[in-house]
């Protein structure tokens, strides 16, 4: 990824300087757009008392969005909220002494007291910096996937990830993301528990204000499976309006029995831990309901082990 503005290959044509130029226009139109140095910027758009914040990175917005724009600006776009989205073009974690005066101007113009409600989320590197730079939005509500809480090593020394990152620093200003979001209203931390780095993370955020909510075999990618799902936009338009909470997201989080991923790495893991029977069950279930042929396939060479074992699937109830 380049900040620069030099042209990269990939699924959309143009270089990123149009795309920030296009990015620009929408800003200027409605709110503001500023570059904050080489590696970010910031696009405000004012449209109503509710207030989204997003960190997103020109990769995921102009590979995941059909129209290369960011996701926080469709959710609020569609509802009439305003929304407010800070963008990396490089893998920074947003650690940049430009990002941090973008939102001490923004504090010290009670630009957040503006609104009635205001929402921040990000998913990874963007999660802790959603997490992070809510402090000042006293009383907002955090939705993060798999954040990372810090990359600081005499903190995160057993995260052997992202090592490019070890000379930056994590303890000055807007630094441990848990204890950034000590005056948020309600913190939400989605992380897959089977990923045990991310559960680490996870854990450092624990507080009586924070729900955890583990999503067991989703994945290294939790933001990507809740877009891939088309739950992220209920989920934010949800917390957006105060009714989000661990019940809800449950009843979004059904739509994880139709996403293959899932099923896949589910699959997987009973089958690593020889439970071969709901393993077959499950490749059963799918390949009838989904049309899935790999999942045929499996079935069918789980019924072979399973007659080895002298066990049989029961049939097929009529329907």
């Amino acid at each position: 990824m380049q900040g620069d503005g030099t042209h990269t290959s990939g699924p959309r044509s143009g270089s990123h300087a149009e795309w920030f130029d296009r990015v620009r226009q929408i800003g200027e139109s409605g709110g503001f757009f500023k570059r904050l140095g080489a590696a970010h910027a910031a696009l405000f758009h004012d449209d109503g008392p509710t207030l989204l914040v997003t960190f997103e990175t020109v990769t995921d917005i102009r590979t995941q969005q059909a129209d290369e724009l960011p996701l926080g600006y469709h959710v609020a776009r569609d509802r009439g909220w305003s929304h407010l989205c800070v963008i990396a073009a490089e893998d920074t974690w947003y650690r940049d002494p430009a990002v941090y005066r973008l939102f001490d101007r923004l504090d010290d113009g009670d630009f957040f007291d503006q609104f009635d409600q205001v929402v921040f989320y990000g998913a990874g590197m963007a999660g802790y910096a959603a997490a992070a730079f809510s402090v000042t939005a006293p009383g907002a509500t955090v939705v993060v996937a798999q954040p990372q809480a810090t990359l600081d090593p005499r903190r995160a020394g057993w995260d052997p990830r992202f090592t490019d990152m070890r000379r930056t620093s994590f303890t000055d200003r807007y630094g441990f993301a848990p204890d950034m979001v000590e005056g948020a209203r309600s913190v939400y931390v989605l992380y897959d528990p089977e990923q045990n780095l991310d559960s680490m993370h996870a854990s450092l955020f624990a507080r009586p204000h924070v729900t955890l909510l583990p999503c067991r075999n989703l994945g290294r990618d939790i933001g990507t499976a809740l877009m891939e799902m088309r739950i992220l936009p209920s989920v934010l338009s949800a917390a957006c309006t105060s009714t989000f909470d661990e019940r809800l997201f449950r009843i979004f989080y059904r739509a994880r029995r139709n996403y293959r991923p899932y099923l896949e790495n589910l699959a997987a893991r009973l089958i690593s831990d020889g439970r071969l029977y709901l393993a077959a069950l499950l490749s059963r279930n799918v390949a009838n309901r989904l049309n899935a042929a790999d999942f045929r396939k499996r079935t069918s060479q789980l019924e072979q082990d399973l007659a080895v074992m002298g066990k049989r699937l029961p049939p097929v109830p009529h329907k």
